[in-house]
Parts: C-alpha cells; sequence; structure tokens
C-alpha cells in the first residue's frame, strides 16, 4: 500500500485510517462533533504534525462536505456567510506565521487543546451579532491552521443559536467545510505537496462518506448521553498519550 501513503504507514495503519475515517464521520453526524478531533488525535500518534495537519484537514472537507450535501435545505445562511467572511480574515492572518511554527510541538498543544475541550468550562456565548460570528470565524479558522480540530470550538459558537439537530449539522458542515478549504488552500501556498497523499484522501472520504450516512440515520433515534461519557474517555487517554508523545521529543 506504498501508493497510499509512501513508507510513513504501514498497510494495517492505512486500513485503520480508512475504518476510522467511517467511525469518525458517524459519530460526527449522529452527535454533532468529535469525530474530526478523535481522527486528528489517532493521525497524529502516526504521523509527524507537519503532514497530519494539512491531511487531516482535506479529509475533514470530504466528510464535512458530504454532511452538509445531504442538510443543505436547514443551513443557517446568515450564519455561514459571515463565519466564511472571518474565516478568511483567520487564514490571512495564519498565513504570515505557519511555516515559523514547530509542529512537532504541537502535539503536546493538541493534547492540551483536546483536554481543554474534554474537561474545561465550555464558553458561555450568548452573542449572535454579525460581528460576534465573523469573530468566531476569524478565530476557530486561524487556531484550527496550527491545532487541526477546532470543531468542538465551532460547535460551542453554533449551540447559542438554539438550533434543532438538522439546522446545526447543516450549518456546522457548512462552517467547517469552508474552514478545511482555507486551510488547503493555505497549506498548498506555502508549499505542502498534497499529491502522495490523494490516494489516502480520497478511500478516507469515500469510507468517510459512508459513515456520515450512517450517522444521520442515528441522529435522531439513539440518546447520545452514555456515549459522549465513553468517548470522552476513549478521547482522553488518546490526547494523553499524544502529550507523551510529544515530551519524548524534548
Amino acid at each position: 500500500m506504498e501508493f497510499l501513503a509512501g513508507d510513513l504507514l504501514t498497510p494495517l495503519s492505512v486500513i485503520g485510517l480508512i475504518i476510522l475515517s467511517a467511525v469518525t464521520s458517524m459519530i460526527s453526524a449522529a452527535f454533532g462533533a468529535g469525530g474530526g478531533l478523535m481522527l486528528l488525535v489517532v493521525m497524529a500518534s502516526l504521523l509527524p504534525m507537519s503532514i497530519v495537519i494539512p491531511v487531516h484537514g482535506l479529509v475533514q472537507l470530504g466528510s464535512n462536505a458530504n454532511r452538509f450535501m445531504l442538510t443543505f435545505k436547514h443551513l443557517d445562511k446568515s450564519m455561514f456567510a459571515f463565519f466564511s467572511l472571518g474565516g478568511l480574515i483567520g487564514a490571512f492572518a495564519a498565513s504570515s506565521i505557519v511555516t515559523r511554527i514547530p509542529l512537532e510541538f504541537m502535539k503536546i498543544v493538541v493534547a492540551g487543546f483536546v483536554l481543554y475541550l474534554l474537561w474545561g468550562m465550555t464558553p458561555k456565548l450568548r452573542e449572535t451579532s454579525a460581528l460576534w460570528r465573523s469573530t468566531a470565524g476569524a478565530v476557530t479558522t486561524f487556531l484550527s491552521m496550527f491545532v487541526g480540530a477546532s470543531g468542538p470550538l465551532v460547535g460551542s459558537c453554533l449551540y447559542v443559536n438554539n438550533y434543532e439537530k438538522l439546522r446545526y449539522t447543516a450549518t456546522f458542515s457548512a462552517c467547517m467545510s469552508v474552514q478545511h478549504t482555507f486551510k488547503a488552500i493555505l497549506y498548498g501556498f506555502v508549499g505542502f505537496s498534497f499529491w502522495q497523499w490523494l490516494p489516502l484522501v480520497a478511500a478516507m472520504i469515500i469510507s468517510g462518506g459512508l459513515g456520515t450516512w450512517l450517522g444521520l440515520q442515528l441522529l435522531q433515534r439513539i440518546s447520545a448521553d452514555k456515549f459522549k461519557r465513553i468517548f470522552r474517555a476513549i478521547l482522553t487517554l488518546l490526547a494523553l498519550q499524544l502529550a507523551w508523545q510529544g515530551l519524548q521529543a524534548f
């Protein structure tokens, strides 16, 4: 399977990532967010962060685009428009420093970011103005360029709108799609070569499409409470492992 990922991944790792893409897409579709974060943590334990962030972004672009196409009728167009405007500003700001950040060190940053999102205080956001929506797009897009999975932060920006499930899913997927598009453009502009990763990305997007469809079937049929507790425990262990790997580099 060298054609899928060169010599950086074993055949078993490639198969595992393709399957995991389906599982995490199903999680995001069924429970609103979280799948991208899990996929990021696992990928970061297998590959250098300089590869993980752009490749993960491309996979997530496909996953969120799939989800958006299946729910686009429920989109909050105003939120999407202002978020995209802010996202453009955030991506532009990140472009001036993205090559100066030691991305291997970002394993520790990612782990801390994940643990805070899982166990820290969720921001109590009450602003739904155009200014706030644009600011949310700018800040989360900027962070996404270095941390990778900003889905939980974007999700917290959308929860204040008190959306029903499908409206939340459509708007979240649309916002994340534009954010990951900006990321792909930025990393392509600074010289990241996506070509050797496209077969793996394509396979993960296809499997993610199946996961998305299954997740949407579960969206209104299953209680997420028990699952979220288990999911948080697993993700905590993965984040701690990732932090340990980052610390070993010093």
